[in-house]
């Protein structure tokens, strides 16, 4: 395409601590709210946190890791 070599680019722990910021808040806050509201079995909450977790993390990590390469490039801060 335009010869942009992106394996060079590295662009850290930051979106990794980001989902796990975002997404971590999210998820405690829903799962108390289940909790409070449907009072669930423990086992309804070890299973239905993973599932919901695990595809939502996948899911917003991939545009986090396009958006902190494009500000590195951007920048012209060097790769780490």
């Amino acid at each position: 395409m335009c010869g942009l070599e992106l394996n060079k680019q590295a662009s850290g722990d930051g979106p990794v601590v980001l989902v796990m910021l975002i997404l971590g808040t999210i998820l405690v806050v829903s799962a108390f709210y289940v909790d409070v509201h449907f009072e669930p079995p423990l086992w309804v909450h070890a299973i239905i946190w993973p599932v919901v977790g695990l595809p939502l993390a996948l899911l917003i990590m991939r545009p986090l890791k396009a958006l902190f390469v494009a500000l590195q490039l951007r920048h012209n801060t060097p790769d780490i």
